[in-house]
């Protein structure tokens, strides 16, 4: 504080000089200051005499003192009298003293705040004993004016006090819901009542009563298919409630096993898979479809798939399929690939009443099979025990002794659909179980096992006893066992559910066309690792339906559990509701304390995509050409100008383009079918007559098959819509000479994702041209005797008249239209014949006499004119010999010219039997 010159100095200043009262000699006249410790001294103090007598002094400052610049001030003083005369000569000094000035302070500074806003967060519903502490400064030195005496709040009506240490709390418990966020004023006063040159301001952020738990999940999420990948739960976090926590895990789990095989798959069949992921051709099917070429899995049940393949359930006794001799040879050697779908348990799998108790720790046989192989026999057999999968090899059964590898998989026994690919290479064997590599945990030497008869068999869900002969398993079924008290070697039945089994004989499949033959097209994944926090891992199971998330710090947690994300590569989805779980897992420094969480349920739901319209056209209702195109060696294409399109049909939202309501909108999609068929209506096709034919080279080449009989053609196998247009162009109708008919109806129909989505029906009808020479051969209406005459083809000569015919010769007309053109013709004639007769017996009436003799001649001469027009022409096209006794009777009538009821009543009974269609 700056203050005036004089220094007060207590005690007064006086210096006392013993030669007093003596002139100049006892007097004092004058004080040096001298510097002290802290730097003080002349250069800011003097001291003048008031008393030369008396030596009274004052000290005083030279320029004014600051308290807060220093407070104290410390020096030394000494004083020297007049000497012996007025010029001072010979004057003394006395001893130093030391002076203490201490400045007085004045209240000039107001205090002032250290923060100009403070801010806090509580939970509602609590009464705190602070909430913040507010702090404010004085920059005057003394203790006075320094310090703060109190603080105050402004803001009127607000639920906070403050205490003179400046720290708030509320005076009310605080809601949330009535008002989030509370902003006040605070003041502070200092010991001189001087305010605080500015206020400061507070917030109070008020929160919910924290529960600790993920806070933002939604339990319901919608995907429409086509949209890629999507975040599962983008507003979600993790609240501890300022608990803490080192180490969080979190398991996300999204459940598809009910979904297909496990997963969204391409809904191609097995076969049109192993094509699309690169496959080496030659596998053979041993779990086709029923058929009567395959018909040794007709005994199996079979179920119905969400994905459209063929599943057989297996119930370990009756249930067995018995694969043909013929295929087993064509699965032999030590070279070959086993792949199938598998899946425990399942329906229709109950064991029957007569197997003992325990029966589920035995070996459930899935395939067992005894090949020839050159000159000897190799065995080997896949099963199940339990949690373990065996394969039995035997190299040689005459000489080699067998080998069993032993696997433990978990998969084996979680009654969910596993894809096994076992990749034999004797003595080299690996197998993949959802694409991913197992070695075996065991291989060893069974020892003196009986020797399998060597005999060719190969069986599907159980295997036999390998001391019987090939009759234990007949008929499709197992033997019941008998108790002899004999050593059998017997094989349980498999239990479960079957699909997709192959068997390819030589090189073993590449790792890379296993894996795309089980890969998922849905799952879980990460949206971008670089942003992934540090210290933080993510892991995912190979079926992708398993996440994992570990972190140490909840900020990066959080913003990696929003980048979960949930992705559908296949076009057309299969719609349905897939469980979601998170599971949670916290790690605390005191154990005690830690946080638990309850697990999260949702599901995730696909949206029905928009079907596929599979369109085929190009091919008009009638295909006609004459028959003896038909009857050449190509035959006559079916389809030639088949054109096939398949586009999408999607709602669009018209209200932005100024229009009401909405529309659909079909756009054209490049799409890849797996099958199309052409069947004759009708009877089936007669292979001593007709045929179709189809370009085997283009199929093999283009890696489609082919299944040709009498009541149909398939064509199977994923390709493109192109190459189906290709190959249903190039299919041709070929008849034997002599079989041409007058009509023919075929049906045309394709679908993709094995049936899921089928086109429209086509149905052609093939009409052929017939020419007069050929329509009046025998052996012609002979082989066609059992068809109707078309009634719109219709040409020819009728008892001399010439139809109009602007095509000669080119095309035949029906039978019923020449029937019905006759018999109006023989109408007219007997309307004219009745007139003329009428008018003459009129006359004769009139004449009188010779009336008998005239009508004679009339009759006559009518005789002459009346005829049976149909008889020449039936004598021409060669009438089937069922017809002929009712036209010799009819002659017969004829040639009675006297009776005119008989004629009238040969014209009405010609005319209701003609007016059917003929029948040839």
């Amino acid at each position: 504080m700056k203050n005036d010159n004089t220094v007060l100095l207590n005690p007064p200043l006086f210096a006392l000089d013993k030669d007093a009262p003596l002139h100049y000699a006892g007097e004092i006249c004058g004080f040096r200051v001298h510097n002290g410790p802290g730097g003080s001294g002349s250069a800011q103090f003097e001291a003048v005499v008031l008393d030369r007598s008396t030596g009274e002094g004052l000290v005083r400052s030279k320029e004014p003192l600051d308290c807060e610049s220093q407070k104290e001030h410390s020096f030394t003083i000494q004083a020297y009298d007049c000497g012996e005369g007025p010029d001072g000569t010979n004057s003394k000094k006395s001893h130093k003293a030391t002076v203490h000035v201490r400045v007085n302070d004045v209240n000039e500074f107001s205090p002032v705040f250290v923060e100009r806003r403070y801010e806090a967060s509580v939970p509602e519903g609590r009464l705190f004993d602070r909430i913040v502490r507010v702090e404010a400064v004085d920059a005057d030195c003394s203790p006075q004016y320094s310090q703060i005496c109190f603080y105050d709040i402004i803001t009127p009506n607000v639920p906070f006090t403050i205490d003179n240490d400046g720290n708030i709390k509320n005076t009310e418990p605080l809601d949330s819901k009535h008002q989030r966020v509370h902003s006040f004023w605070v003041t502070a006063f200092d010991c001189g009542k001087n305010r605080a040159q500015a206020d400061a301001q507070v917030i109070v952020t008020v929160k919910p009563s924290c529960k600790p738990g993920w806070m933002g999940w939604t339990k319901r999420i919608e995907y429409t298919p086509g949209s890629g990948s999507i975040p599962l739960f983008p507003n979600l976090h993790l609240e501890t409630c300022e608990k803490t926590v080192w180490n969080i895990q979190a398991t996300v789990e999204l459940q598809t096993g009910h979904i297909g095989k496990g997963c969204d798959r391409d809904s191609y069949s097995d076969r049109s898979v192993r094509r699309l992921c690169g496959a080496v051709r030659g596998e053979v099917e041993l779990l086709p479809p029923p058929s009567p070429a395959t018909n040794w899995t007709a005994a199996v049940p079979t179920l119905p798939s969400s994905d459209s393949s063929l599943v057989f359930s297996f119930n370990g006794s009756t249930h067995v399929a018995v694969v043909p001799d013929s295929v087993a040879s064509a699965v032999s050697g030590d070279h070959f690939t086993l792949q199938l779908w598998m899946r425990r348990g399942g329906a229709s799998t109950q064991p029957p009443a007569n197997q003992a108790r325990g029966s589920r720790k035995e070996e459930e046989t899935i395939i067992c099979s005894t090949v020839k192989n050159d000159d000897s026999y190799s065995h080997y057999s896949l099963s199940v025990h339990g949690c373990r999968l065996s394969l039995f090899y035997w190299p040689d059964v005459s000489t080699a002794r067998p080998v069993k590898f032993l696997w433990k998989l978990e998969q084996v026994c979680d009654s969910e659909w596993h894809h096994l690919s076992l990749s034999v290479q004797f003595p080299s064997v690996t197998l993949y179980v959802d694409g991913v590599t197992f070695d075996p945990a065991l291989i060893h030497d069974n020892g003196a096992i009986p020797n399998p008869a060597p005999h060719q068999r190969l069986v599907i869900g159980a295997c036999w006893e390998l001391e019987e002969k090939p009759k234990d398993i007949m008929n499709n079924t197992m033997p019941e066992t008998k108790d002899t008290g004999e050593v059998h070697t017997m094989f349980v039945g498999y239990k479960g559910l079957l699909s997709g089994v192959t068997v390819r004989p030589g090189n073993v499949e590449p790792h890379s066309v296993v894996e795309c033959l089980y890969a998922c097209r849905e799952g879980l994944d990460f949206g971008d690792l670089e942003t992934l926090g540090s210290g933080m891992k993510v892991h995912v199971n190979p079926s992708q339906s398993v996440l994992v998330l570990e972190g140490d710090d909840i900020e990066s947690f959080n913003r990696a559990v929003q980048q979960v994300t949930y992705r559908n590569s296949l076009r057309f989805a299969t719609p349905g509701v897939r469980p979601l779980k998170l599971t949670t897992s916290l790690r605390c420094f005191s154990e005690e304390s830690c946080l638990s969480l309850r697990q999260l349920e949702g599901y995730l739901v696909v949206l029905q995509p928009d079907a596929p319209q599979i369109s085929l056209s190009g091919v008009g209702p009638h295909l006609a050409r004459p028959a003896a195109e038909f009857e050449g060696p190509q035959g006559v294409p079916l389809f030639p100008e088949l054109r096939i399109v398949c586009s999408l049909s999607h709602a669009v939202n018209t209200a932005a383009q100024g229009m009401e309501g909405g529309a659909l909108m079909s756009d054209a999609v490049a799409h890849t079918l797996d099958g199309c068929e052409v069947q004759p209506l009708g009877e089936e096709l007669n292979p001593e007559r007709e045929e179709l034919l189809v370009d085997m080279e283009a199929l093999k080449e283009r890696g489609l098959d082919i299944i040709n009989t009498t009541a149909y053609i398939a064509i199977t196998g994923a390709e493109s819509i192109s190459v189906y247009e290709d190959v249903l162009r190039s299919i041709r109708y070929r008849l034997a000479k002599g079989s041409a008919r007058f009509e023919r109806r075929f049906r045309l129909s394709c679908s993709e994702m094995n049936g899921r989505y089928t086109s429209n029906e086509l149905t052609l009808e093939v009409n052929f041209l017939h020419s007069l020479d050929s329509l009046y051969h025998p052996s012609h209406l002979l082989a066609s005797q059992q068809q109707f005459l078309h009634p719109s083809h219709h040409t020819g000569e009728l008892s001399g008249h010439t139809l109009p015919n602007p095509h000669r010769n080119s095309v035949v007309p029906g039978a019923a239209t020449v029937i019905i053109m006759v018999c109006v013709g023989f109408l007219v004639v007997m309307v004219i014949l009745g007139v003329f007769r009428i008018r003459s017996i009129h006359r004769r009436s009139e004449g009188g006499g010779g009336g008998k003799e005239g009508s004679n001649q009339w009759d006559d001469s009518a005789l002459t004119i009346i005829v049976n027009p149909m008889e020449t022409y039936e004598n021409r096209m060669g009438i089937a010999t069922d017809m002929e006794g009712e036209c010799d009777d009819e002659e017969e009538v004829v040639d009675s010219p006297d009776d005119t009821s008989d004629d009238q009543r040969i014209i009405i009974k010609k005319e209701g039997r003609d007016s059917a269609p003929r029948r040839y």
